[in-house]
């Protein structure tokens, strides 16, 4: 994981269309190793997310994994309204990130970070499961 994880800030719990993970247990601090952890400056470009899109607390990033791309899965995130019933979702500081329970098997474990440089800004997920990905980080395989 990256310098800028803060891995005791992240809670989980399991997700419910109109309840918004009302109810569940939160995960114990550190909860990467069977999550997703959120590195600072992910947390801060979805809090500024939020902010651009006007959008209600209870939504989120979603990240799922699907077949496809030139290493056979892909990597896929989108702004949803709330979770689904059986998401996943990990909170810190405010911001929300959901996986479907199926997409976090390839999961577990990632950090998601967001990277800047001189051409581009994006959203990117460091893999520890990944056993080989293409050179823009989009696909991979296990």
């Amino acid at each position: 994981m990256s310098e800028e994880t803060a891995a005791a800030g992240a809670t989980e719990t399991t997700g419910a269309a109109g309840t918004a993970g009302a109810g569940a247990a939160a995960e114990a601090p550190g909860a990467g190793a069977r999550g997703i952890s959120l590195s600072d400056g992910a947390v801060k470009r979805l809090q500024a997310m939020y902010q651009e899109l006007k959008a209600a607390p209870e939504s989120g990033m979603r990240i799922s994994v699907k077949g496809g791309g030139c290493s056979g899965l892909s990597y896929h995130m989108e702004w949803a309204a709330a979770p689904k019933e059986k998401d996943r979702v990990f909170e810190r500081d405010g911001v929300r990130v959901f996986v479907d329970g199926k997409s976090l098997l390839y999961l577990k474990g990632s950090e998601l970070v967001y990277e800047t440089s001189f051409m581009a800004s994006m959203f990117k997920l460091q893999n520890p499961n990944a056993k080989s990905q293409c050179g823009c980080g989009e696909s991979f395989s296990v």
